[in-house]
């Protein structure tokens, strides 16, 4: 009858069998977590050289536009001069004006020769001579012996002389503020609330004159 009782089984063993399933779960979210990192860092490394790389186009492509400033700069300042057909030169007799300066009375003795794109504009201008001689007086006036003796006040002044001269002949450049346009702001204010239509701006305006010269420049 002894032979018939037998020993139960240990009930830890099913435990210990989970217990030995669990180790390679453990080992393979480790190696999940390994990959992930390195892919992380891959694209970190990717996302810096990229960025790198932007940066060093961008400017490469700032200092080839400065560059190209650069040489249409120096192109403006020393235009190429074309000896098969020389500049037309429109000298004007000598202006003397009172300046603008409010400590002391000054004046200017100013010679002006005007460069035009070709002789014919020269002539045209024989007729508009008594307002061109206005137009640039009146910028003359306004102007101050600390303005003029700058070198930055000569170019500016020839920059404005220029404009100026071309107006009483009906061209109108660079300021656009001073056109004509035949209405009042009022007018232009009820144009725009009955929702009159802009019209879309003109083309550039370019000026036949081409550059000022100043044969002589005296302030006292």
């Amino acid at each position: 009858m002894a032979t018939k009782a037998a020993a139960a089984p240990p009930a830890a063993a099913p435990e210990a069998a989970h217990a030995g399933d669990a180790v390679p779960v453990k080992k393979g979210k480790k190696k999940l977590l390994i990959i992930v990192g390195a892919v992380v860092l891959v694209l970190a490394i990717a996302g810096g050289g990229a960025a790198v790389y932007f940066k060093k186009k961008a400017a490469a492509a700032a200092e080839q536009e400065e560059a190209q400033s650069t040489d249409q700069a120096a192109e403006a300042a020393h235009p190429k001069v074309d000896l098969n057909h020389p500049p037309v030169f429109v000298p004007l007799d000598p202006f003397t004006v009172n300046l603008a300066d409010k400590d002391s009375d000054r004046y200017a003795q100013i010679a002006v020769t005007l460069q035009v794109e070709d002789a014919k504009f020269a002539e045209k201008m024989k007729a508009f001579m008594p307002a061109i001689r206005n137009s640039i007086l009146m910028v003359l006036a306004h102007k101050t012996s600390h303005e003029l003796l700058e070198r930055t006040g000569k170019e500016a002044l020839a920059q404005e002389i220029m404009r100026e001269a071309a107006r009483p002949m009906g061209i109108y450049v660079g300021d656009a503020a001073h056109e004509p346009t035949g209405k009042t702001e009022e007018q232009k204010d009820e144009g725009e609330k009955k929702g009159k239509k802009a019209k879309p701006a003109a083309e550039p305006v370019v000026n036949p004159i081409q550059q000022v010269h100043f044969a002589n420049f005296i302030i006292q």
